[in-house]
């Protein structure tokens, strides 16, 4: 069977298991050790991705379930383009779909996790990370992860980020706040070579991304969330980089999108 055709049966999948969790009764379960589910859409501006323009000039629709027990979850992640902007690929506007597997386990004062994400991509090859994550469980929750590409593109991929949810005085609504920052470092300079040597492979500081999210209960399940991004270089190279790397795009190295997402979770 043809990518294109797998792709469109995923989807097919994915959407039934969203409308059948947003449209059945939910149960309600006693135990703190259940089971967890989560399904949700998001409709986006645009799609950027660690600095990169992966869209321009469309709807993006992205939709997400995971399912959670006892710190191990499996999220299966869509990005469909309703308009992709490069015409020279006669593809689905399904083109990517990110399955990940992680455990997780609070520790008191700090949390960790660990995972693995297979990026199953349609304009390209494959993707696979491994990760490592660590977290204060303090103000402002600092959060410290390590990603390694181990595939075509072997890279480290480091991110720092803090983030703070405040409460609303209105009807439980709450505001999150994010800011997170990278360093990159690749092994490969075919992939990520040094915008001022090519012969020469990236390490230096890469993306920045700061982040503003309104989260509006609707009832004891449903939460609906408006959002506000910012995406930009955090070095010159990095500038560099991203205006390389978005050529077809304008060779722009920031940009501000926004989205609004429906998450049902129980």
């Amino acid at each position: 069977m043809e990518k294109g055709g797998k792709n469109r049966i995923f989807k097919e999948i994915v959407l039934a298991v969203l409308i059948y969790c947003m449209t059945v009764p939910v149960p309600v379960w006693a135990d703190s050790n259940r089971p967890t589910v989560e399904a949700t859409i998001s409709f986006m501006t645009q799609y950027i991705w660690r600095g990169q323009e992966l869209s321009r000039d469309s709807l993006i629709i992205e939709p997400s379930f995971t399912v959670g027990y006892k710190g191990l979850a499996i999220n299966i992640w869509q990005n469909i383009d309703t308009d992709y902007w490069d015409t020279s690929y006669d593809a689905d506007n399904l083109n990517e779909t990110d399955t990940t597997v992680s455990y997780s386990h609070d520790f008191g004062h700090f949390g960790l996790e660990i995972g693995y994400i297979w990026y199953d991509l349609v304009h390209t090859n494959d993707s696979h990370e491994v990760y490592a994550s660590a977290t204060l469980n303090t103000f402002l929750s600092p959060t410290l992860t390590i990603y390694r590409e181990f595939a075509h593109a072997p890279s480290t991929y480091i991110t720092l980020a803090v983030s703070h949810s405040m409460a609303l005085p209105w009807h439980g609504i709450s505001l999150d706040l994010g800011l997170k920052g990278s360093y990159l470092i690749s092994n490969d300079k075919g992939a990520y070579p040094d915008p001022n040597n090519p012969d020469k492979r990236y390490i230096d500081f890469h993306d920045g991304l700061l982040s503003a999210a309104l989260n509006v209960p609707v009832n004891r399940y449903i939460t609906v969330s408006p959002e506000v991004d910012w995406s930009f270089p955090l070095s010159s190279d990095a500038a560099r980089d991203m205006a390389m790397r978005n050529a077809g795009h304008g060779a722009k190295d920031n940009f501000v999108y926004a989205g609004l997402s429906v998450s049902l979770a129980f």
